[in-house]
This record gives structure tokens, C-alpha cells and sequence, in this order.
């Protein structure tokens, strides 16, 4: 299975994969720390707060509905390029989706063409069984600690896709019990 040229190609052109990458993570972290703030918070409870306090900002708000709204092509043109500048190929990319995702070629093409979503991205995913046995930390924060199922989904294919990158060999990516 491979992306086809075009769809490599769409990918590329997406806007430049440093500045995809640096967008998205400023949004996942963004995300992982208006949660760890509300678990912080849920955790005084012998301080008394006013119903105002316990709302989330509007700006944690934004900043998780900009996550949930990221383009899949955004997200995809960024990966595309890190693995590529690291000398690994846009199929074992694939194959690396395909293992967590259940997407095939053609479900990317489609997802890709209709302008979905991350929300929608991993909506539609079929996420494999093994999946939680991905650990370990990426960009300061445990995987498996993550409470927020969209973002736990995206930080393992990030975890995923640095394995594939650092040169891990893929039957240690594609994890099995």
C-alpha cells in the first residue's frame, strides 16, 4: 500500500512542514495543559471557588476546538516530511497509520480530499486493540497518562511516527503482546 503521487505530492504543499508541526504541537500542548489544570483543580477541593473559576477559558476553549479542526492534510503534510527528512519512506509511514488507524490507502486519499478533520481522522479510525501498549513520553507528556481520548490518539501516532523516524525497526513500532 502507498500514497499515491498526487496525494504526496497534495501533502508537500500544504504550507511547509515546520511551520505544520510547530502549529499542531503548540495545539496539542495546549490541550494537555488546560487538562492538567482542570485536574489540578478538581483535585482542591477544600478551596472554595466560584462557578466562574471552574470554567475553562475561552482561550483553552479555542485552542481545543483549533485542535479537533486541524486539517488531516496539515497533519499528514508534516508526518510525510518528517520521515522523509529522516530517510525512512512515505509506505512505512503508511503502514505505521495503517497499524493504529485501520485506514487503508484509499480511506487517507478520501479523508484527505473532503477536508476532514482530526476529530474526524480519528472518529472514523478503527484504533487497534494494542494501542495501549504504547508508552513512553513525547514532548514532556506520558502517553498513557493522557485523559482526553482525541489527544491520546494523536500523541500515539506522534510516538509512533518518532519511532519510525529515530530508525526503530518496525516490528517494535507495530507492537503485539
Amino acid at each position: 500500500m502507498t500514497f499515491s503521487g498526487d496525494l504526496q505530492a497534495r501533502c508537500r504543499d500544504a504550507g511547509g512542514w515546520q511551520l505544520n508541526q510547530k502549529v499542531l504541537y503548540s495545539l496539542e500542548n495546549e490541550a494537555i495543559r488546560s487538562q492538567r489544570v482542570s485536574r489540578t483543580e478538581s483535585h482542591t477541593s477544600n478551596v472554595a471557588r466560584s462557578e466562574s473559576d471552574t470554567e475553562p477559558h475561552e482561550d483553552h476553549q479555542s485552542s481545543r476546538r483549533a485542535y479537533r479542526e486541524l486539517e488531516v492534510r496539515l497533519y499528514l503534510s508534516a508526518l510525510v516530511a518528517k520521515v522523509e527528512k529522516k530517510g525512512r519512506t512515505v509506505e512505512e509511514l503508511h503502514q505505521v497509520i495503517s497499524w493504529l488507524t485501520g485506514f487503508k490507502a484509499k480511506d487517507l486519499q478520501r479523508l484527505i480530499e473532503s477536508g476532514a478533520t482530526f476529530e474526524q481522522f480519528f472518529a472514523e479510525a478503527t484504533l487497534n486493540p494494542n494501542a495501549r501498549l504504547i508508552t513512553g513520553s513525547i514532548c514532556g507528556y506520558r502517553v498513557e497518562e493522557i485523559e482526553t481520548p482525541l489527544t491520546q490518539q494523536g500523541r500515539y501516532l506522534d510516538k509512533l511516527v518518532d519511532e519510525l523516524a529515530k530508525g526503530r525497526k518496525m516490528e517494535k513500532i507495530l507492537r503485539s503482546p
